[in-house]
């Protein structure tokens, strides 16, 4: 059976079980326990992930630990822009390099900035704006397009499908019903690579 690998934060591990349901009859489906964190994270964590698990397909994605704000209402990014454009052609480098298996890039999903400003978890140490996750996705989408990296496209899926009916109250992670979407669309994306791969 063919093996897939799921590298990405909160939104990933919120999915997660959904894709392995979906792929179920097709692939072993698994990846880090942990919220995989930034693009610096991501860059310093993919060789050691990728040596615990021969995978067919690597499905990942990064943006919304980079795009935070650095303090609570200010503007200034974790990881701004640039550095994260020359991180995720650096990761995707890395798999295309060094890996047997067909990457795939998901864009980072959408939030609801109002929400997410209000409803933070207190002391209120960080924000996110939606015009830096287009930002962040548009930079990502640049190199994917430069280095050949497929996308899913899950900030569309999310707005075609209503984000505000998907997103929980926080304006960041999703419903129940969020997540199958998501993970739907997941399964989906792999699944024509891993018809590909064969």
């Amino acid at each position: 059976m063919q093996r897939v690998m799921l590298i990405g934060d909160s939104i990933r591990r919120g999915y997660e079980a959904i894709v392995r349901k979906e792929l179920a009859n097709e692939a072993e489906v698994g990846g880090p326990d942990a919220n995989c964190g930034n693009s610096v994270q991501i860059l310093v964590g993919i060789a050691p992930w990728l040596l615990r698990r021969d995978a067919d397909v690597v499905h990942l994605n990064c943006g919304l630990h980079d795009l935070k704000t650095i303090v609570f209402g200010g503007r200034e990014n974790v990881v701004p822009v640039d550095h994260y454009r020359r991180n995720v052609h650096a990761i995707l480098s890395v798999l295309l390099a060094h890996t047997k298996a067909k990457s795939v890039w998901a864009t980072t999903t959408p939030i609801n900035e109002a929400n997410a400003h209000r409803t933070h978890a207190e002391p209120r140490d960080f924000d996110r704006y939606e015009a830096d996750v287009v930002a962040y996705n548009e930079a990502a989408v640049d190199v994917c397009k430069r280095l050949g990296v497929p996308i899913d496209d899950l900030y569309a899926v999310v707005m075609n499908a209503g984000k505000d009916g998907l997103l929980k109250e926080d304006g960041v992670h999703y419903t129940p019903e969020g997540y199958h979407t998501l993970g739907r669309a997941v399964a989906a994306a792999i699944r024509k690579q891993l018809a590909a791969s064969r």
